[in-house]
């Protein structure tokens, strides 16, 4: 019989008017229950704060006959940015809370209710372990000149100017499981994964070591996405500030909910725009050609990175559900070894599959992932090896 240790360990991912929790048997991987608590902070909603979110949770979990606290180890909590020193699940104290709310600066958007999520699990379940896992751990491995921007180093130094990357619970999961479907070690591979849903992001991945990404020191920067246009010259922002008038604000809000796909193609979910771009609207369709175009810039760059690629892996919910764009990113790269088919690429299925042409030189994988079992993957393990 084994004596591994077991236990269940609820997920919380806290957005700032939502709440997403899983219940995870862990030695099992299987999900126990499910939930999104919305309209948070709403004046005429019942659920005024995230405490009260929790409140609402376990009245759900109860109508289901589940008692949340039943072989509950610990609660993990996705945060998204860890800054320089989290680098590692940690079990939160009031020093680490204070260190995620000073990271606000670097993740206004996210960290915040990320926090607020900690404080409210902490009040419902007093005692019990919590864990942050951090979205820009994974990358902490890039090497000096990936994580470096050129500009006056001093200055860069005294305000935290550096590359941090994102997505990274999810590329620590997706790595794993990429390898598994290749049945090889993942020390010994080179990966190109492509995080592609409202946020898009693009990793190297060597050893199963972050050697390049595409966002930066913010979520901003690298691929286009839903609401984000990625990559622009900053000399652009500048032009905006001088000739439009547009404060700090303004291009805070341009650059994070108006830009992307929603600014360039009128829609911010690729399907509409895919759809429109179908129906003769020349905006959608250049829109279309502009996500595409990035990503297989960065398959480029991240071959020559890399030396060679063992696979290329598509996870996330565009990257899972969009066979059109997974062929429109990579069209045109054969002469580099990468073929899509179009029978495996266009059948619908959840499982980590390869949707390459038989004997392609580069793979190309599809792999679904699973940020909630990476979470409470590494929560567990961290708080049953201190016991």
């Amino acid at each position: 019989m084994s004596d591994a240790p077991r236990g269940r360990v609820l997920v919380i991912n806290s957005g700032s008017s939502s709440l997403k929790y899983r219940l995870i048997e862990v030695e099992s991987a299987s999900t126990i229950a499910a939930g999104l608590i919305e309209r948070i902070g709403e004046d005429s909603g019942r659920v005024p704060d995230h405490t009260a979110a929790f409140r609402v949770m376990l009245e759900e979990l109860a109508t289901q006959g589940i008692d949340p606290a039943d072989q509950l180890v610990a609660i993990g909590h996705r945060v998204v940015h860890g800054g320089e020193r989290f680098v590692e699940p940690t079990l939160v104290t009031d020093d680490v809370k204070h260190e995620i709310d000073e990271l606000t600066a670097l993740a206004p958007l996210h960290n915040p209710p990320n926090l607020a999520g900690i404080v409210a699990a902490e009040r419902t379940f007093p005692g019990l372990p919590q864990v942050a896992v951090f979205d820009t751990a994974f990358h902490s491995t890039l090497p000096d000149a990936a994580r470096t921007y050129a500009i006056d180093a001093e200055l860069a130094r005294l305000h935290g100017i550096r590359r941090f990357g994102f997505h990274g619970i999810s590329y620590r999961y997706v790595a794993g499981k990429a390898a598994h479907v290749l049945g090889r070690p993942l020390d010994e591979l080179k990966l190109i994964v492509l995080h592609l849903g409202n946020g898009a992001s693009a990793c190297a991945i060597s050893g199963g070591r972050s050697v390049e990404t595409s966002m930066g020191m913010t979520p901003l920067e690298g691929l286009m996405m839903g609401t984000r246009g990625g990559d622009i010259d900053p000399g652009a922002l500048i032009h905006l500030q001088r000739e439009a008038g547009l404060t700090a604000d303004d291009l805070d809000t341009l650059l994070n909910h108006g830009s992307g796909l929603l600014g360039l193609g009128g829609f911010g979910d690729l399907r509409d725009v895919q759809s429109a771009a179908a129906e003769g609207d020349e905006r959608a369709a250049l829109a279309v050609e502009v996500y595409e175009h990035r990503i297989r810039g960065y398959v480029g760059s991240y071959l020559a990175h890399l030396g060679r690629a063992d696979a290329i892996v598509f996870t996330a919910g565009v990257g899972e559900n969009n066979a059109a764009l997974r062929a429109g990113a990579l069209a045109g790269l054969e002469g580099l070894g990468i073929h899509v088919d179009r029978e495996r690429n266009e059948s619908l299925s959840r499982d980590a599959r390869s949707i390459s042409t038989e004997g392609a030189a580069v793979p190309v994988l599809v792999v679904p992932t699973n940020e909630e079992l990476e979470i409470a993957s590494q929560a567990f393990a961290l708080v049953t090896q201190a016991r």
